[in-house]
């Protein structure tokens, strides 16, 4: 059974047949899927769909293009929010310099807040970097998260080593896949698989061969397959392993 660390099924891509989806979630071999907010009213989105369904757990935050939104009020509406009893991680949280949709200070300033709140809390936190490596990099050895994943991740081999040394998980997903992504692939060969989640980050990055479709969590297996594949082990041992590094990581027993 594989768990998607990373899926926005409170997206409006879903809104045609979301509740028919994930329905059949159990009988395609998913088990569990986390949920992230991107702003106050996809955190709020997504402790509702963890409420409606018992594989669904939650994450709140606000990402970074929202950042320029942000103020007291919103942490404090986050923290409260956090004691809800599915939500399991704050985020997703972080950097994006790709877009630039808020001012790169005020995305630093408003992931150091959300830092602290997750410290505050003892929760997990799911970070969002794009092209941010460095400033990323940098505020998350000053902060010292209790536990870290890197979404999507996207960096160098020696950021994944870094990272892991560390002891922040790496969460990948369905870029591993294209033909021209030879960093990644370099990424999953080093790293060790304890270190390792998978997701489809839905609706979004859709593996091949289903590139140019709306993703799902039914293709987080093209993942885990080529994890098994670079790494000259089963599918059933990368599932495993995979799902085990997540519920500890989430702390869902």
């Amino acid at each position: 059974m594989l768990f998607d660390s990373h899926a926005h099924y409170d997206d409006p891509k879903f809104d045609p047949d979301r509740d028919t989806l994930l329905s059949s979630m159990n009988k395609n071999g998913i088990e569990l899927i986390v949920n992230p907010g991107s702003d106050l009213k996809s955190s709020k989105a997504s402790v509702a769909l963890a409420k409606k369904y018992d594989f669904i757990y939650a994450a709140v935050g606000v990402h970074p293009h929202d950042a320029k939104s942000m103020n007291g009020e919103t942490i404090s509406e986050l923290a409260l929010l956090a004691r809800e009893k599915k939500v399991v991680a704050i985020g997703e949280i972080g950097l994006d310099y790709y877009y630039d949709n808020s001012p790169r200070e005020t995305q630093k300033y408003w992931l150091i807040q959300q830092l602290k709140l997750a410290k505050r809390l003892r929760l997990p936190v799911i970070i969002h970097d794009r092209d941010a490596h460095g400033d990323c990099m940098d505020i998350l050895r000053r902060e010292k998260p209790e536990k870290c994943v890197l979404h999507s991740f996207s960096g160098s081999v020696e950021m994944a080593e870094e990272a892991v040394h560390l002891g922040m998980m790496l969460s990948i997903s369905g870029p591993l896949t294209y033909k021209n992504n030879h960093k990644t692939v370099e990424v999953v060969k080093r790293i060790p698989l304890e270190f390792l989640m998978i997701e489809t980050d839905s609706p979004y990055l859709p593996p091949e061969p289903h590139r140019g479709e709306r993703n799902s969590s039914l293709n987080v297996k093209y993942v885990a397959q080529k994890i098994a594949d670079l790494k000259g082990i089963s599918f059933e041992e990368v599932s495993q392993q995979t799902n085990l590094n997540a519920r500890n990581f989430f702390s869902i027993r």
